[in-house]
């Protein structure tokens, strides 16, 4: 199936500048998904087109309905959905990186003083730890990434329906079309257990959606709640300010 590793380092970094929803969502890719077909898939699939049986011998016809019923495999399906699902996910952690490398050299020239018109432009979006808010542009970034993984994953649900046709493997498949000289059937190997890894992925494919749309708000009600409370504090603060003069306008015969 290949070498997950690289890409499971990479999100692995994501994971420090996440959400705990967001957190939550690669714990689900990496278990269960990317683990799954990495560990197990690959048995159970294998080359489903020589375990595929029909009945003729006809040249050409097992070909054309194991092509007709399965334009892809559904395990490069997968693979392809994890790395297409990922790639706005690395694009933010390629966006943090840029960021805090520059945060970094703006500290570089704070410690030397070396601002322009002697004034000293502050890091914005990360601390010295190299620990990031999400705010500003960062925020942005962060739920546009949000939005394209459910675009991306619905889309590949859709996808899937209409390149398959069905959610459960079926025990046979029947073909008339040419090459096949006449109706045939064509069997197809371990169908029950193969419907299960279909269920499977498509559910862990509903729960990454749902996650990211509960992740959006989250940071939707955790922003509003940060809103209101500085414009709680900064009332609070005016009110005690005027106060403060109105008491020191008093005069006392």
């Amino acid at each position: 199936m290949g070498d997950w590793s690289f890409l499971s380092q990479l999100l692995d970094k994501v994971q420090s500048h996440s959400t705990i929803t967001g957190k939550v969502w690669m714990s689900v890719l990496f278990l269960f998904r990317i683990f799954i077909l990495a560990a197990g898939v690959d048995r159970i699939w294998g080359d489903e087109q020589a375990n595929m049986n029909c009945n003729t011998k006809s040249p050409g016809c097992k070909n054309a309905c194991y092509d007709r019923s399965f334009p892809m495999s559904h395990t490069r399906f997968w693979v392809l959905q994890i790395l297409i699902v990922s790639t706005p996910t690395l694009m933010y952690l390629g966006h943090v990186l840029l960021v805090i490398r520059r945060e970094n050299k703006l500290r570089r020239r704070v410690e030397q003083k070396l601002g322009k018109n002697g004034i000293l432009k502050a890091p914005k979006y990360s601390d010295e730890q190299g620990k990031v808010q999400l705010k500003g542009v960062l925020l942005a970034s962060y739920v546009m990434q949000l939005f394209s993984k459910i675009l991306l994953e619905v889309g590949f649900i859709i996808g899937q329906y209409y390149l398959y046709g069905f959610i459960f493997m079926p025990l046979k498949i029947s073909y008339s079309e040419y090459p096949c000289p006449s109706p045939v059937d064509c069997f197809i190997s371990r169908p029950t257990e193969k419907s299960t890894f279909i269920i499977f992925m498509l559910v862990m494919s509903v729960l990454s959606v749902l996650l990211n749309i509960v992740e959006m708000f989250h940071l939707m009600v955790s922003k509003m709640l940060d809103r209101k409370r500085r414009d709680s504090t900064s009332e609070t603060y005016s009110l005690s300010k005027v106060t403060n003069n109105s008491a020191e306008g008093v005069t006392y015969c």
